[in-house]
């Protein structure tokens, strides 16, 4: 986080306890995350485009459906708290329904909750006992690009950088060897991903 930072972030780190809890399920998705305005829907939408099946981000799914509903992004972020309660639930959801030897790309996974708690102070470990329900085969952080506004955003580029640092942290105390993928031209990105994904032993 900028030493000039207006904000106040939480910091607390995992729970070494909790970190030695056993996943239940492994799978063969593949996670695309990083700070807002990294180019994930970019990438998440070329994979599509070459037959692969995508998950949408639960975040996005939550705001688009409350917009519909005639609330303004403002008033969707005043409970910030609640927000990401509300979101933490909508993306395990949608991950229990999925078959876990199917291959996809995730756009952004429970996991990613962990650094969004604190953003709005709360205790990540609240959401810690989530994260060990699937294990993912394959976790790309995207390096950040210009923060550029896309109508669900409020983030400045604060939140950006602590969310980049810490989504990266976060997946590696999980265990994972997270992959970082450059800034490079969009479908330079795509090969570097298709390059290096990782190909777990399933049941």
């Amino acid at each position: 986080m900028p030493q000039d930072s207006p904000h106040e972030f939480r910091t607390t780190d995992l729970d070494v306890v909790l970190l030695s809890t056993r996943f239940r399920v492994q799978t063969n998705w593949h996670v695309i995350t990083g700070a807002p305005s990294c180019g994930k829907t970019t990438l998440i939408n070329l994979l599509a485009d070459k037959g692969f099946r995508t998950v949408p981000e639960g975040a996005r799914q939550y705001m688009e459906s409350e917009m519909a509903r005639g609330r303004t992004i403002d008033e969707i972020h005043k409970k910030g708290a609640a927000l990401q309660r509300r979101v933490a639930d909508l993306q395990l959801s949608i991950e229990r329904g999925l078959r876990a030897n199917d291959v996809a790309f995730l756009d952004g996974a429970v996991p990613g909750s962990l650094a969004w708690f604190r953003v709005f102070g709360l205790n990540p470990n609240e959401v810690l006992p989530r994260c060990f329900r699937h294990r993912y085969a394959s976790v790309f952080v995207l390096d950040r690009l210009p923060l550029r506004p896309n109508g669900l955003r409020f983030e400045d580029d604060a939140h950006a950088g602590f969310l980049d640092e810490w989504i990266a942290r976060d997946y590696g105390a999980l265990g994972y060897s997270v992959v970082r993928v450059p800034v490079l031209a969009p479908e330079e990105r795509l090969g570097f991903v298709l390059e290096r994904l990782a190909v777990p032993e399933l049941p």
